[in-house]
């Protein structure tokens, strides 16, 4: 009977992992959503897409994956996550390990035009500090990024 409980155990625990992974997005829907939105951008300009972006479950929103455009500055454009941060500038922002990340993002985008950013951020569906990692492109002087949390 023990023996048995604890399969069932092992097993319930192997399916809400399942379930959890199926809830995150991966990071090739992270690169798609960015490529998606970057076409969105030449197609509709600033105003429209950083209004897209922003907007609450919307096209460039899914599960734990939301697009923020940074201005070179720090300068946050748009924020499908928070919109209360739109206008802020964060280039002084750190994550839990003391890490730069705005700052590190600005400077990154200005010596390539793709790249991929490692830094520690709250997972919008467990609500926990997680690993986070970014997929971001340079568009002119604006930084277009998606996350995934590990």
């Amino acid at each position: 009977m023990a023996l048995r409980r604890l399969a069932l155990a092992v097993i319930a625990s192997a399916l809400a992992h399942v379930a959890i992974a199926a809830e995150h997005a991966s990071r090739d829907e992270a690169v798609a959503m960015v490529n998606k939105a970057v076409a969105y951008w030449k197609e509709n300009g600033d105003e429209k897409t950083f209004a897209a972006i922003t907007a609450k479950g919307g096209q460039f929103h899914d599960r734990d994956l939301y697009l923020v455009v940074y201005g070179l500055d720090g300068t946050v454009l748009a924020h499908g996550n928070n919109e209360k941060m739109v206008g802020k500038n964060l280039i002084d922002l750190k994550d839990v390990d003391g890490k730069s990340w705005v700052k590190e993002r600005v400077e990154m985008a200005q010596k390539q035009n793709t790249f991929w950013q490692e830094y520690k951020m709250t997972d919008p569906l467990t609500k926990k500090i997680e690993p986070k990692q970014s997929y971001c492109e340079r568009i002119d002087k604006n930084v277009l990024c998606g996350g995934v949390y590990k």
